[in-house]
């Protein structure tokens, strides 16, 4: 086993490794998003020496703009995809009882029906078959069996929505989780076992042998610094940039992904009433109304999108679009003014099937264009082991050595051990640490049997425990573990990603940031003039993104988000002390 840490010094020694020219991976990973992560997991615990490097941060791209479910697909039941819907609802299963209890847990909604009868029938078949599908796995599901619900029931137990628009429903139960924080997580999980993990590290081309890959080059993006990265075999696991790093290969690709952009919407909890969250039927697809915390979700949409990847935008038509469909149910309409957050992020769907995205593949293949070479693209983020599973699968299969069977359906991620007995003793712990217990269940929720952790550096800095300005959730103690523990070297990746404040507060985080640039600063060795330039550049980001919102097609909304600039090498070049992270 090695460090639990992603902090500065593990990730210099993690690149010092993988830079070294007498030492040969078995498998390198490109990609930290969560299949990239899953893959890296999958090849350690396998035996395999293994690198994992990622451009930006640790699920920067699709893998923290999701729905933040883990779900089985209810639709894809009527496109008689019957084979992935069970398949998802296994590995939620997984994933609620065995692999990360902390960080996936079930929430209720309702399928509402609009007439009796028929209707009411249709849609109990599809759910009890959905209810079978998972219990086939082996293990239990972790949720309780759909039930039907009446018209009074309804009205008492949703009065937020309109009398009249409904006959009722169906509740039923599916998973949701905080989809950044478990991919640092799961990174995190990796490095455990023995994976060098680096973030900030971005491939720039491919080293050949002939017509077979043995490697990459990359550079460093804190220091500029360009290096070799050897490996039997490479992985690309990158999600909607499939196809950029395919180009560098100089082969044409097995498969194209297509990029479909969805946003969300984030409102306060208070906006309506109701036990459950909705599944609402549209035009194209579906509407998802999500329990979050103190809030909800709202979304989806499913456009295509070609223009920027790494800063998909939503447009005020985008954000019209959900507001418009989620007032026609509720009885006291929402307007601009309660939105709170709003994110787009891109699914990465394997083109070809169908000029509507909505209608594209969302099953997953694994192929090998070149010698050494794997390439994962498409699936859904509940089934990412599997697809994981899969890539490592055809990677071992070129390797000379035997290499065992996937072990990950049996591994916990960090936090999992030891978590349901933290939560049963919860009311103790917050009296040894004298800690309010929402507090504790706070910290148990995101870090599981981990969060002594955050306490222990509570109780030696108390005023650690305070909450971050305009952020009542969080507390300064979470910013100084993302930086010494989690691999947040950025400002936007503590407010974007270790935490949800860049959508859950009414400011976007423009009061957290100052103090969570000092806290990060005493952890990382920043100087006075890096404080400011990493709290001006997350402002600009947040009146980007809001100015975004403003414009009415994907083409103005682009160029507004892109006003806000890049971290650049010579400004990340600043050294750093990384004994300030132990």
């Amino acid at each position: 086993m090695s460090s639990q840490k992603l902090g500065a010094r593990e990730r210099e020694t993690a690149i010092a490794t993988l830079g070294d020219p007498d030492h040969e991976l078995d498998v390198l990973v490109i990609g930290g998003g969560i299949t990239g992560a899953g893959a890296a997991l999958d090849a350690v615990t396998r035996g395999l020496s293994t690198g994992l490097v990622e451009s930006r941060d640790w699920g920067f791209g699709t893998s923290s703009r999701s729905s933040k479910l883990v779900h089985g697909g209810i639709r894809y039941l009527e496109q008689m995809n019957f084979s992935l819907v069970r398949e998802a609802l296994v590995e939620r299963g997984l994933l609620l009882q065995r692999i990360a209890p902390h960080l996936v847990r079930p929430v209720r909604f309702l399928y509402p029906v609009t007439a009796p009868g028929i209707e009411r029938l249709y849609v109990g078949a599809g759910m009890l078959l959905y209810d079978l599908f998972a219990r086939t796995g082996g293990i239990a599901p972790g949720v309780p069996w759909h039930r039907h619900v009446g018209r009074r029931r309804l009205a008492r137990e949703a009065p937020g929505l309109r009398r009249g628009v409904f006959r009722g429903g169906l509740s039923y139960s599916d998973a949701q989780v905080d989809d950044a924080r478990y991919v640092a997580m799961l990174v995190r999980t990796a490095a455990s076992y023995g994976a060098h993990a680096a973030n900030r590290v971005r491939v720039e081309g491919f080293l050949k042998v002939g017509e077979r890959v043995v490697g990459v080059t990359a550079r460093d993006l804190m220091t500029d610094a360009v290096f070799e990265i050897r490996a039997k075999q490479v992985v690309n696991a990158t999600g909607v940039w499939t196809n950029d790093l395919q180009a560098l290969v100089g082969e044409r690709a097995t498969f194209s992904v297509r990029a479909s952009k969805g946003i969300h919407l984030v409102v306060p909890r208070d906006r309506f009433r109701s036990k459950y969250g909705l599944l609402l039927r549209t035009e194209k697809s579906v509407l998802f109304v999500i329990p979050w915390g103190r809030h909800w979700l709202i979304g989806t949409t499913d456009t295509d999108w070609e223009l920027d990847k790494a800063h998909p935008a939503a447009t005020a038509a985008d954000i019209d679009y959900l507001l418009e469909r989620v007032n026609r149910v509720l009885k006291t309409p929402l307007s601009r003014a309660d939105v709170e957050g709003v994110f787009a992020g891109l699914r990465p769907l394997l083109a070809g099937e169908s000029d509507e995205t909505s209608k594209l593949s969302r099953e997953h293949l694994v192929a090998q264009p070149v010698p050494g070479l794997v390439m994962v693209a498409g699936g859904k983020w509940t089934t990412y082991r599997v697809m994981a599973k899969d890539a490592i699968d055809a990677a071992a299969d070129a390797l000379d050595e035997r290499v065992p069977a996937s072990i990950t359906d049996e591994v916990s991620v960090l936090g999992a051990e030891g978590y349901r007995a933290a939560w049963n003793r919860r009311s103790r712990i917050a009296r040894a640490f004298e800690v309010h217990p929402t507090r504790i269940e706070h910290l148990l929720g995101r870090y599981g049997s981990l969060a002594h952790e955050l306490l222990d550096l509570i109780r030696e800095r108390p005023e650690l425990g305070d909450p971050l300005p305009g952020a009542d959730d969080y507390l300064g103690a979470e910013v100084v573990y993302a930086a010494s523990h989690e691999g947040a070297l950025h400002l936007d990746d503590v407010l974007a990603r270790r935490t949800r404040i860049s959508i859950e507060a009414w400011d976007r985080g423009a009061s957290a940031a100052p103090v969570a640039a000092e806290l990060m600063a005493g952890v990382l060795g920043w100087s006075r003039a890096r404080v400011e330039s990493e709290v001006s550049r997350y402002l600009a980001r947040v009146e980007a993104e809001r100015a975004s919102q403003l414009e009415l097609t994907d083409e103005a909304a682009d160029r507004a988000r892109l006003r806000a600039p890049e971290p650049s090498p010579d400004q990340d070049a600043e050294p750093e002390d990384p004994a300030r992270s132990q």
